[in-house]
């Protein structure tokens, strides 16, 4: 028999408004309604104690958390991963691979592409983020400079051959590129503009082609200036872009974060981690591409002081991104999930608390932090005990 699961004592955040209860039958929201609860002795209740109840979270740009790095290629790594997401109110991820040479990149996409699915007691893995490595050297970030290089057929043609690659940053500049952009956009592999240093005309030909995001919206691409719009005034002004934001008020400021938001509604944004194995952890030294971390004061650096991804967590996302616009937890819910499911074609099942749809749940109390997460009806996360 199906797991059912009752959340009561609830707001439920539907795109239709508020309800009072959800009901989950397996994998699937069974029933969605208003005062009291239906008396099923067979369901397990779980009281929201008067928190809100909303689609899980969809991080597709996390390179990893808890010790554990997407680069480490291995099943054990991911499933650590998964499991620290979760507590975060992540049912889905995409792990988001490093600049680096061909083999470490092709070892990242074979082990992910074995671990496809559920992990065990934490998020499913939707599939891999190609971070670099055909980027810009010059807005290379924390990406690591030697093995940033141009876009080559043989070495691409056999990554997406392994059909795990849901979506990729590239520097849309170098003409190399464009064949790139083409080949992910045929296979239906979501295209953000990112580590790039294009002009805002060089950002509306690769949309041309097929480009539909921005990666990390404010870092390591060309700014706003008012006789070069750059990468930034295509991300803010051209409709077919989506923009990543990484909302931990250090790699955007919170009035930037808000101008993001009104520029591109709800509908436009996207809310990433950008998370690294440091997060999680202790104060200290981590470890990025091969390159020393250093975490303090909450920040994640290089040596010489540049932001080294992240330690954000998405719940706390949700917290610095309500603070920064002063929009509802509601009116939030699309750039924490049903923005991604719809640029991941999931969007008919994902992304919004509507029966039928699969059940992904994350469950905040009125502070918003995390205390249950569900992930396609599996309870992957609980704060208390059941």
């Amino acid at each position: 028999m199906p797991s059912l699961l009752l959340f009561q004592n609830v707001r439920v955040l539907t795109p239709e408004g508020d309800a009072d209860w959800l009901l989950t039958d397996g994998a699937h929201i069974a029933h969605i309604g208003m005062g009291a609860p239906p008396d099923l002795p067979m369901a397990r209740r779980i009281d929201g104690e008067g928190g809100y109840l909303l689609p899980a979270f969809i991080d597709v740009h996390v390179h990893g958390g808890n010790g554990f790095d997407t680069m480490d290629a291995t099943p054990e790594a991911l499933r650590g991963m998964a499991a620290f997401f979760a507590a975060h109110g992540v049912a889905h991820f995409l792990a988001t691979t490093m600049t680096a040479n061909r083999e470490s990149v092709r070892r990242a996409l074979r082990n992910a592409a074995a671990c496809l699915g559920a992990q065990p007691n934490g998020a499913t893995l939707l599939g891999v983020h190609l971070e670099g490595p055909y980027i810009n050297a010059k807005a290379k970030g924390a990406q690591p400079g030697d093995y940033v290089r141009l876009a080559n057929a043989a070495e691409y043609a056999d990554w997406l051959a392994l059909n795990v690659i849901r979506q990729v940053t590239v520097a849309p500049e170098f003409p190399e590129n464009a064949a790139f952009i083409r080949a992910c956009a045929e296979r239906g592999i979501v295209v953000s503009l990112g580590h790039t240093l294009a002009s805002y005309e060089q950002a509306l030909a690769a949309v041309d082609d097929g480009a539909r995001q921005t990666t990390h919206t404010y870092n390591a691409m060309t700014g706003l200036h008012h006789r070069a719009p750059g990468v930034l005034g295509a991300a803010l002004t051209c409709d077919a872009l989506l923009c990543e934001v990484i909302a931990d008020n250090l790699h955007v400021h919170p009035a930037a974060m808000a101008l993001l938001v009104r520029a591109k509604g709800t509908q436009g944004v996207i809310a990433i981690t950008d998370a690294i194995r440091a997060a999680g952890l202790a104060t200290g030294e981590s470890e990025l591409g091969g390159q020393t971390v250093y975490v303090r004061d909450g920040k994640a650096t290089l040596a010489d002081g540049t932001l080294a991804g992240s330690i954000l967590t998405m719940d706390a996302a949700l917290r610095n991104l309500q603070a920064a616009t002063g929009l509802s937890v509601a009116a939030l819910v699309p750039i924490f999930s049903t923005n991604a499911a719809r640029q991941l074609g999931l969007a008919h099942r994902k992304g919004s608390l509507r029966a039928g749809y699969d059940a992904d749940l994350v469950l905040l109390d009125s502070a918003l932090s995390v205390r249950r997460t569900v992930a396609e009806g599996r309870l992957i996360y609980s704060a208390v005990e059941m």
